[in-house]
């Protein structure tokens, strides 16, 4: 019978190890699995390239894992925020790497990745600092730069229900770049807020089949980043 639930949020994360490369899901705070990476901190795991959109916020969730100098790259669209200090700090006193992606390129390298494209063009970087050293080519008369896809060892998402095949449906536009990042990781890890039963998912509805997922753990009252931030919390 399959059946990718977990138990525990720190069961899901207790394999990865020093030096993976990890993709966590979220746009801010809309569809970041901050239970996941707070677990994935308690683990311990350090040297990781970290996958994301941005850096963080305040000193929980992908900050904190920043601040707790886990992560030795981040590959980002956003690197500071509104509310992010501990990326700009590290980065400045030269602790940590930054490859800065646009954020189209970002999703598309992501999703290449996942479909088995070693690499495609895109004019987007043209002429900027962002192509230096990048192989660029003339196609129909005009300039696009090479860049590849992206694949990562585990990816850390979250979602708004699952079943234990682990197929996925989100919460509107929190589900931002998690299909995408569970298609291009070796292993998928998943938090969800709810579980059902096999058959409560309209296959019609389902954004992430099963095929994608490896493990999937209930987080049936997820933290929210911005009330963490306002409160001046941090992790651990």
């Amino acid at each position: 019978m399959i059946n990718k639930q977990i138990s525990s949020i720190h069961e899901a994360v207790a394999d990865i190890h020093d030096g993976a490369t990890v993709m966590i899901g979220g746009f801010g705070e809309a569809g970041s699995p901050i239970e996941l990476i707070h677990a994935l901190i308690d683990q311990g795991a350090k040297n990781l390239t970290v996958i994301n959109n941005n850096t963080g916020s305040g000193h929980v969730g992908l900050a904190a894992l920043i601040e707790n100098k886990r992560v030795a790259k981040m590959i980002c669209s956003f690197p500071r925020t509104a509310n992010s200090t501990v990326f700009p700090e590290l980065y400045k006193s030269g602790n940590i790497e930054l490859e800065l992606v646009p954020q189209g390129t970002l999703a598309e390298r992501i999703r290449a990745g996942g479909a088995g494209i070693p690499a495609f063009y895109t004019a987007t970087s043209v002429g900027t600092p962002l192509c230096e050293g990048k192989e660029i080519r003339a196609i129909n008369g005009r300039d696009y730069v090479l860049e590849y896809g992206l694949k990562a060892d585990f990816s850390l998402i979250k979602c708004l229900k699952a079943d234990r095949y682990g197929n996925l449906i989100y919460n509107k536009t929190a589900r931002n770049f998690a299909p995408i990042m569970a298609m291009a990781a070796t292993t998928a890890i998943v938090q969800t807020k709810e579980f059902v039963e096999i058959g409560d998912l309209d296959p019609e509805i389902i954004v992430t089949p099963g095929i994608f997922v490896d493990r999937v753990v209930i987080v049936a009252n997820p933290l929210l980043e911005s009330d963490l931030v306002k409160a001046e919390r941090s992790y651990p």
